[in-house]
């Protein structure tokens, strides 16, 4: 789950498994079941401690690459090898946090665009109770083969991991959508799919979509629940664009100039149709446009269970 804001995953987790308290996800980020990283599009993450060795193996030359073209010039000559070596001795004994290992840095004479590219060479994880709900800003810094054990897997097989999991949330899809989630190249999402094996289908405008081969398709008319989802939720995002969550025309009243990172949207019948947010205990609903009476008492309900959680 995209984890800019920490509460984002757990409104998130919230929002689509029943009966989670609040407190699941920290325990298992603190018994190390989850883990919180820069992964996918070079944006915070946090995934199973399973998924995190495949992903990060699957995304990062192509982190590398975007990092590299990105800074240009700046970076010409800046040895990341040795940046990555400093870094994994002093981590060595423990995490740090951010601002020692910046001033650790700057004091060996690398530049400050040095620790942007940091996690590219070294596998970090922000260790809590940094970056949970109770502690908000993730500064704390560990390496991941100290906090989850090491690791042994091809490109080739953490690849089709990212894909499989891929689909497993957003199939069926096409391969730009993957291709734009993961950060990688559109080629290597093609060549992929052929070694996954996948089922194929085609849109309305005639694209091709693939999906796992056993994944269920629901009946068309099988009704949607009102959901909450919060700010960077991954539905909501360009690549997901496709699934029509997020009409258009109100796609400037989620993602504008103001509020970059989104708002937090509810969905009705499947789509967003506005915005809440949380103030004094409880929840307030602010609507793009008309509700149904029925969706209207759903929304209400649901705003308190949410409000609740909020106070757990």
């Amino acid at each position: 789950m995209q984890t800019q804001y920490a509460p984002s995953a757990y409104i998130g987790r919230w929002s689509r498994l029943r009966d989670l308290p609040r407190e699941a996800l920290t325990a298992a980020l603190q018994g190390r079941r989850a883990v919180q990283a820069t992964l996918m599009r070079q944006t915070i993450h946090v995934v199973s401690a399973r998924d995190y060795p495949p992903l990060a193996e699957a995304v990062r030359e192509a982190r590398r690459g975007w990092w590299r073209r990105v800074h240009g010039r700046e970076v010409e000559g800046l040895d990341m090898d040795a940046v990555a070596a400093l870094l994994r001795e002093q981590l060595a004994a423990g995490p740090r946090r951010q601002a020692e290992l910046v001033a650790l840095l700057a004091a060996e004479g690398y530049p400050a665009v040095a620790w942007s590219g940091a996690g590219l060479w070294l596998d970090l994880v922000r260790v809590p109770p940094s970056g949970t709900w109770q502690q908000r800003r993730a500064d704390l810094y560990g390496l991941a083969e100290d906090w989850l054990g090491p690791w042994k897997v091809t490109e080739a097989e953490a690849l089709e991991h990212l894909v499989r999991r891929y689909l497993g949330g957003f199939g069926p899809a096409s391969a730009q959508d993957t291709a734009s989630w993961a950060g990688v190249p559109v080629a290597t999402v093609r060549a992929t799919l052929e070694r996954v094996g996948v089922r194929r289908f085609r849109d309305e405008r005639g694209r091709e979509l693939f999906d796992l081969r056993r994944a269920p398709l629901p009946d068309p008319d099988t009704p949607a629940p009102v959901r909450f989802l919060p700010t960077w939720d991954a539905t909501l995002l360009v690549h997901a664009r496709r699934t029509q969550i997020l009409p258009e025309h109100h796609r400037s009243l989620v993602f504008n100039t103001r509020t970059p990172h989104s708002v937090g949207t509810f969905l009705v019948d499947g789509a967003v149709a506005g915005s809440w947010r949380h103030e004094r205990g409880r929840v307030r609903l602010e609507p793009f446009g008309p509700l149904d009476r029925r969706a209207r008492r759903d929304l209400e309900q649901e705003a308190e269970r949410l409000a609740a959680f909020h106070a757990d």
